[in-house]
């Protein structure tokens, strides 16, 4: 006769047994759930692909239109900035400082986006002699964030590795994958604050070849580094990523 199994032995094995029952259902979930999120990102990688080609396209139709006309089309002004840092903290009058914390532009080659308007146009002309911006690409956004991008999770700086990180950062207001985020920040969306707030502040290096210490003062128009340098932004990015 087979001996008797204690009463709390088969308690213990039928809650093993659940426990493993629900690790099983919560691993083929997350699958599921993975899957289904790739589907999600290729989808809206595609989606957006589409809309930036017919921008494009549509912007070539009306150059072409106007110069056959004989006038000049005019694209509408920019609405999205990247501001680099390009000085230290000697020197700086307090306003300045001031404004470069609100960019969050806390050190040098610290790198934010910045959506234009009024009143951050002002605070920029304030501050010129210590940073230099511009109007990025969205190639430029991209390379940012997909070579430089850390989230904020929790007020920790946590590397943008999937687009797992995205969904905890951002999720909550429709931004889940690397797509989503690079379409809010280039097209200055309508969730610009709470995606931009998400991204930290991106740490470039000294670009190569470095900044001229003759010229780095100077603004841009008059052959120095500071100050607004338009779409040039974008080859000082290349050469500091």
């Amino acid at each position: 006769m087979a001996p008797k199994v204690p009463e709390s032995v088969l308690k213990k094995q039928a809650t093993q047994a659940k426990l493993a029952e629900q690790a099983k259902q919560a691993s083929y979930e997350a699958k599921q759930k993975k899957r289904q999120d790739k589907k999600d990102a290729i989808a809206a990688a595609e989606k957006y692909n589409a809309e930036y080609k017919a921008a494009e396209e549509a912007a070539i139709t009306n150059r072409r239109q106007a110069k056959a006309q004989g006038g000049f089309y005019v694209p509408a002004m920019p609405k999205l900035a990247l501001i680099i840092r390009i000085r230290g903290t000697i020197g700086v009058s307090p306003k300045a400082k001031k404004i470069m914390q609100l960019f969050r532009l806390r050190q040098i080659h610290n790198a934010t986006f910045v959506k234009l308007n009024e009143s951050t146009i002002r605070m920029l002309r304030l501050i010129e002699p210590y940073v230099t911006y511009g109007y990025p690409t969205r190639s430029t956004v991209e390379k940012l964030i997909y070579k430089r991008g850390f989230g904020k999770i929790n007020k920790q700086r946590i590397p943008i590795a999937d687009n797992s990180v995205i969904q905890d950062g951002v999720g909550s207001v429709g931004v889940k994958c690397c797509a989503d985020l690079i379409h809010e920040i280039y097209t200055v969306g309508p969730h610009f604050k709470e995606a931009n707030n998400f991204l930290w502040p991106f740490k470039l290096t000294s670009p190569r070849g470095g900044f001229s210490t003759k010229t780095k003062l100077v603004h841009f128009l008059e052959g120095g580094e500071a100050g607004n340098r338009g779409e040039e932004i974008n080859k000082l990015v290349k050469r500091m990523i």
